[in-house]
């Protein structure tokens, strides 16, 4: 019986997948520091994590039995990719199933900066009537910039639009606009035409810090600006400087650089206390409907990998989309890209008599994948002679 460790309060839907599937699990509350994690995968064959939890080379040379991690979450930055492919450990997220959710917060700041939702709030709260119209506006008419035109940026987009707002797009990758969007040439052009900047951009090292004074200061007088991407993205203190200079109106943030591991944990940052700006903890995808449909979407991978070797929507190893088949006994085999080895296991079989039903082939850069399908039972000299060789990474039998 395999086991799964879930961490960081995953929704129960995955841990009801996994146990049906006949899973040992697991679970435990918040996040594991990386010394933590390693005394707790000894034994363990999939480890489910959201964003706090770091899964390190260091975690993944610890843990030899572990075979597949879910990134209950769009992001994967948090996990070493390069490290667990080299081992054969397959990592799986969600990059849909919680657009929705982020593109409705984002509106939900949008407006609610636009009209200065915060501040009459904090008023009102502390006693003070203070009705006027200085600084409101309505969003309809004013032009949103969205920084990222991926999965997010694409369905705010068109979200927007119904509004009655302009929207322009920036992305360094060949993007289709949607709807009436305009695709700007540059960042200076997206930040000089909007009055409204929102950031959705993904977690590759070279966005770190992509965001600081001297685009701030390219922005409109009076716009507003979003943060639900990457904490590592913004320079926060030059946010802040902008914020109390008046040049930039309004601010929402969802993500930091340094996140509290726990729930309860104390939170510090150099924007609490700023008027107009909206804070909340990470939870820009964290909605019941969306937190379900990762519950649900993660695990099913999860459990189709250790069942049939499927890898389609792995984000770290070839992408082979597969079906259980009850009539064979399979070989699925990660191994490095180099020439002859499809040769050398069909070589391999020959020697040993075994008779090939089906098989399937995919590469990803160095790494290569071959799924073989045969009718008989698999003589432990073949899985001694493939694993033995160099270029192997991980042999798994399955039938």
């Amino acid at each position: 019986m395999p086991t799964a460790l879930l961490l960081e309060n995953l929704h129960p839907q995955a841990r009801q997948i996994l146990e049906t599937a006949g899973f040992d699990v697991v679970t435990r509350t918040g996040a594991l520091d990386e010394g933590e994690l390693i005394e707790a995968l000894a034994g363990v064959q999939v480890l489910g994590i959201r964003s706090k939890t770091h899964v390190s080379a260091e975690v993944l040379a610890a843990a030899p039995d572990l075979e597949v991690v879910g990134a209950f979450c769009i992001g994967t930055n948090q996990i070493d990719l390069h490290a667990a492919a080299d081992r054969g450990v397959a990592v799986f997220n969600a990059p849909f199933s919680n657009t929705r959710s982020v593109v409705e917060i984002a509106i939900a700041d949008i407006i609610a900066l636009t009209r200065r939702l915060t501040v009459l709030d904090t008023e009102m709260h502390a006693g003070v009537w203070n009705k006027s119209a200085t600084g409101a506006h309505e969003v309809r008419g004013r032009t949103l910039g969205i920084i990222g035109y991926g999965n997010i940026g694409t369905q705010l987009s068109v979200l927007a639009e119904n509004l009655g707002m302009s929207v322009v797009f920036y992305d360094t990758a060949e993007k289709l606009a949607l709807g009436n969007a305009r695709r700007m040439d540059t960042l200076d052009e997206l930040l000089e035409t909007a009055d409204v900047v929102t950031l959705h951009v993904d977690g590759r090292s070279g966005n770190a810090g992509m965001f600081g004074a001297k685009q701030f200061a390219r922005m409109r007088p009076g716009a507003v600006f979003l943060n639900l991407s990457r904490g590592f993205v913004v320079d926060y203190a030059a946010l802040r400087e902008a914020v109390l200079s008046g040049h930039v109106a309004g601010a929402a943030v969802d993500v930091f650089p340094v996140e509290p591991k726990r729930k309860g944990d104390p939170f510090e940052s150099e924007l609490r206390g700023l008027p107009n700006v909206i804070l909340t903890p990470h939870t820009g995808g964290s909605t019941e409907e969306a937190q379900e449909a990762i519950g649900r979407f993660v695990a099913n991978k999860v459990r189709d990998h250790l069942a049939t070797g499927s890898t389609n929507l792995s984000v770290n190893l070839p992408n082979l989309a597969l079906d259980q088949r009850p009539d064979a006994h399979r070989i699925a085999y990660l191994h490095r890209n180099v020439p002859g080895v499809l040769a050398t296991i069909n070589a391999t079989l020959a020697e040993h008599g075994v008779n090939i039903e089906g098989q399937l082939l995919a590469t990803r850069g160095e790494l290569g994948y071959v799924v073989t399908d045969v009718s008989t039972l698999i003589d432990p000299a073949v899985v001694q002679a493939l694993a033995g060789r160099p270029e192997s990474l991980r042999l798994r039998l399955l039938s």
